[in-house]
């Protein structure tokens, strides 16, 4: 403030600025973590505080996770809508040194293929849609259904907004899916997996993307294949592995 010699109109507008910023969180939205994302706070902390260890990188929580992700099977599908690209998630939870992380538990969310989460359309999405809350069986594998997610624009309907408007930055985020995976003995992780070739990849809005996370989703048409998925012929098809970090 000194170095700028903030004016009493500039501290009135930034005490206006977070006074709206306040007013438009609520039990679905917290606009304070959409700050902290595109000033790339959350980010900063992330890595601070998570160094990867050989473990899978982590990256931002963002404002649109749910605590009562519903449970599901091993294979069910996330998506209840079935519009856009049908998509199998495979992988393994491992440990550093490669071996299985049996019975971690992987909660899952990503928005639709039109780039929105559920509970930014409400009556549109059935509750929980793209959610899920899976259990890794005994060697560490998991896989469910779902959908390839969309890029999207974080909302800019409230004080966020308008900051990337003055600071004429755009507000998209490249097509992903949330993770958090957590197992007894082992540090939580937050994370995403990244589109491959997905818009934005090089400009996320919340400075979240890791050459790590970067996931091909490959085209297969291979109706014996789906069959055994259980999904429509042709899909995308992602692998992509958990390596966790042992509590110290």
């Amino acid at each position: 403030m000194r170095e700028v010699e903030l004016t009493i109109p500039e501290w009135e507008q930034a005490i206006a600025f977070l006074t709206a910023a306040g007013q438009k969180c609520d039990d679905e939205r917290q606009e304070f973590i959409l700050l902290s994302d595109v000033l790339g706070v959350s980010m900063l902390v992330e890595t601070i505080n998570n160094r990867s260890g050989g473990a899978t990188e982590s990256t931002v929580l963002g404002p649109f996770h749910v605590v009562e992700s519903p449970r599901r099977q091993l294979g069910d599908s996330i998506d209840q809508v079935g519009a856009g690209p049908p998509c199998v998630v495979t992988g393994r939870v491992l440990s550093a040194s490669g071996a299985p992380v049996p019975g971690a538990s992987l909660d899952v969310w990503q928005a639709n293929d039109q780039g929105f989460y559920d509970v930014q359309q409400p009556g549109v999405q059935p509750r929980a849609n793209g959610r899920g809350l899976f259990t890794a069986d005994a060697d560490g594998a998991f896989w469910f259904r779902t959908i390839v997610p969309s890029h999207y624009p974080i909302p800019t309907d409230g004080p966020v907004g308008s900051l990337l408007n003055a600071t004429r930055r755009h507000p998209y985020r490249p097509a992903h899916i949330h993770f958090i995976v957590t197992a007894p003995g082992y540090r939580p992780l937050t994370t995403h997996i990244f589109v491959a070739g997905s818009e934005y990849i090089e400009s996320d809005a919340v400075f979240a993307v890791k050459k790590s996370l970067i996931t091909e989703f490959a085209a297969v048409d291979d109706p014996s294949l789906a069959a055994g998925y259980g999904i429509a012929n042709p899909f995308r098809l992602a692998n992509f592995d958990i390596v966790l970090r042992p509590v110290p």
